[in-house]
């Protein structure tokens, strides 16, 4: 009896040291994430190198628009350990303070016309003609919705900029009005559509269309939301969406496009979260994943948040 009770201390002891020396053989359960759409293919890569270093670790992705993402957390209570938007200004409007305290902005992307070999006129639209090529009767177009999705409101701001850059008046309102039945959620879900030609174009990430070996069309700075030298220019376009509750509305400006994480405050389970934000935000590790999947990072920027942010994760942003 003696000796079981000797070997069973020491395993224990053991147990404990190998938990020290390297806490993720010990960490389980799931971890539950929300995320951007077109996040979709970096993070299950993401994913899977997380789960080699942290086994006992199942990683939950749910990606859909980001203000639907949102409005999950707000409007339904569904359970989530950390969101992933396209636009920060989606966490710091819709979940901060009630939902989160912080924010890290994390990666960079720009707005593109995106299509294919079988796309209509695809041989002869370029950054100076897309947008006539997009008003012709026998060419189809989709975008995303801007009350579910940021590339959504963002293809109304491209726009917008469009009409101020090339000089031509009522263009948003001709681009908006025209091909309406084919809005989706999400950006990706007009992939499909895309490949499927049922449509020759489609505003989207210009990471999303290098993501999926997809044609596009490269947009001037002035109007693709890329570039920050061009900040007070892109804060001229703005787009109303559906605010928090019904009935209220919140207005969206133009601005360089940066994407957001955070830990939700009622996170399930806060220890694993902080493990994966600190191995996605690694420029060693998560960040070699992102740039690989066409989204360089923008890491660390100024955060308004930055004293409430977990010591372990102040080194990916700065006061």
């Amino acid at each position: 009896m003696r000796k079981l009770l000797f070997f069973i201390s020491v395993f224990c002891s053991m147990a404990v040291q190998l938990g020290a020396q390297n806490p993720g053989v010990m960490e389980k359960g799931n971890l539950i994430i929300f995320h951007a759409g077109s996040l979709s293919l970096p993070m299950k890569e993401l994913a899977a190198e997380f789960r080699k270093l942290h086994p006992g670790i199942k990683v939950l992705l749910e990606p859909a628009g980001s203000v639907e993402c949102a409005r999950k957390i707000t409007d339904l209570g569904k359970p989530c350990d950390i969101m992933a938007s396209s636009d920060y200004q989606v966490i710091d409007k819709m979940l901060i303070p009630k939902y989160a305290d912080w924010n890290i902005k994390f990666v960079s992307n720009e707005m593109a016309i995106v299509f294919n070999d079988k796309s209509r006129n695809a041989n002869q639209i370029n950054r100076s003609n897309w947008y006539e090529i997009l008003l012709r009767e026998d060419v189809a177009y989709g975008r995303s919705d801007p009350n579910a999705d940021p590339c959504g409101y963002r293809s109304v701001m491209t726009m917008q900029l469009a009409e101020k850059f090339y000089k031509k008046p009522g263009l948003t309102s001709k681009l908006t009005a025209k091909d309406r039945n084919y809005m989706r959620p999400k950006e990706v879900d007009l992939v499909a559509l895309l490949e499927s030609n049922a449509l020759d174009y489609i505003f989207l990430y210009k990471s999303v269309a290098i993501q999926h070996h997809l044609r596009y069309v490269e947009l001037p700075d002035e109007i693709n939301l890329r570039n920050p030298s061009f900040v007070k220019l892109y804060n001229s376009a703005s787009v109303e969406i559906n605010g928090k509750s019904p009935g209220m509305k919140e207005t969206m400006k133009g601005e360089p496009m940066i994407y957001g994480i955070t830990l939700l405050s009622n996170a399930p389970n806060k220890t694993a979260a902080i493990e994966f934000l600190t191995f996605m935000l690694s420029q060693d590790k998560g960040m070699k994943i992102m740039e690989k999947h066409g989204q360089p990072s923008v890491i660390p920027q100024q955060n308004s948040n930055y004293g409430k942010i977990p010591d372990v994760l102040k080194p990916f942003a700065r006061p």
